[in-house]
């Protein structure tokens, strides 16, 4: 009996609980959806730029699965390569050794690229054309670059993002159950200056697990580094400060720090899709459109950007100045929230 009676009281606790039973729910059917939007759409096909190659060996290059482009000098085709548009160059030169030139960013689609052509090159149909072992060059990393060094940099900045997000949330939360904002607001203080305070104070800890992050990272793992510390510790920072207002901004939605843990499959988790962990170019192209809207997305491409290629502020900026204004935004969003706590 009082079994019973325990149990039917936890019923209708979840069922008063509309959120968590549509967490409960509806959360795992949508992390669901998207993996497998994310791992059943098309297969990414490899850029590689051709010069001077004969067309039967670009025939041989295409019917293997890549995308093939042609290109009138080497300059040209290493232009578009260091853009980001091709994955590779192949060069053959008269009496030159030919000679292929990886992006190297992606040690997987590195190593695809490789097996692509060097298979390409052993055909019967690209003899005696290709007799000769071309040269191997990286325009970014080395042979010898390890797959974590490619996801390293996007890690970074998702455990950056969730910790600070996780921290803004549950202590902005607290500061309110426990009456310390409510008193605050009956003083003159403004709601802006609310916001700025708390976001000042908790951007010290946010800074300084950024720092902290980022110098375990580099020297500590040996990730590899190219760019310049200081631009990386710059996003690293630009993202904790746009969790950090997200955070505080959704905790004005919850009452309970399970409430809290509630947005990390909706706000967290999809975020991990479109950050650059798995290989965007192989989503739908509509699906694709979603990362416009992910921080972590931009903060992920700044970050391989500047440790992987060596980027500049040039390089970096649009990032940047995205995470600047989706940070903004949700300050703004902040200093709304607050007028259901007091009218000013």
């Amino acid at each position: 009996m009082r079994i019973g009676a325990l149990a039917l009281r936890i019923i209708q606790q979840f069922a008063r609980d509309r959120r968590t039973l549509a967490l409960l729910l509806l959360a795992p059917l949508l992390i669901l959806t998207l993996m497998k939007l994310v791992f059943d759409g098309q297969s990414a096909t490899p850029a590689i730029g051709v010069v001077g190659v004969p067309p039967v060996i670009q025939a041989q290059i295409t019917h293997a699965g890549a995308e093939v482009t042609a290109f009138s000098s080497n300059e040209l085709a290493l232009n578009e390569l260091k853009n980001g548009s091709l994955d590779a160059v192949f060069a053959i030169g008269g009496s030159t050794q030919p000679s292929i030139t990886l992006e190297g960013s992606d040690p997987s689609t590195s190593r695809a690229v490789l097996l692509l052509l060097q298979g390409t090159l052993q055909s019967e149909a690209a003899q005696p054309a290709s007799a000769a072992a071309p040269a191997i060059q990286y325009l970014h990393g080395s042979a010898n670059m390890a797959p974590f060094d490619s996801f390293g940099p996007v890690l970074i900045g998702f455990f950056s993002f969730f910790f600070v997000f996780l921290l803004a949330g549950v202590s902005f939360l607290r500061e309110r159950t426990s009456g310390t904002l409510e008193r605050l607001l009956v003083t003159p203080i403004r709601r802006q200056e609310v916001v700025a305070g708390y976001l000042a104070g908790f951007g010290i800890f946010a800074l300084l697990q950024a720092t902290l992050i980022a110098w375990y990272s580099v020297e500590v793992l040996g990730l590899h580094m190219t760019g310049s510390i200081g631009y990386m510790l710059l996003i690293n920072l630009l993202l904790s400060l746009t969790a950090l207002t997200l955070g505080t901004l959704l905790s004005s939605f919850a009452s309970t720090e399970f409430q809290i843990i509630q947005f990390i499959p909706i706000v967290i988790v999809p975020q991990a899709f479109f950050s650059g962990l798995f290989n965007l170019d192989a989503m739908n192209p509509w699906l694709q459109k979603l990362s416009t809207i992910m921080p972590l997305y931009y903060g992920a491409d700044a970050m391989r950007g500047i440790m992987i290629r060596g980027e500049g502020w040039t390089d970096i900026q649009a990032d940047a100045y995205v995470l600047l204004g989706f940070s903004a935004l949700f300050a703004i969003l902040n200093v709304a929230a607050l007028r259901k706590h007091r009218r000013i």
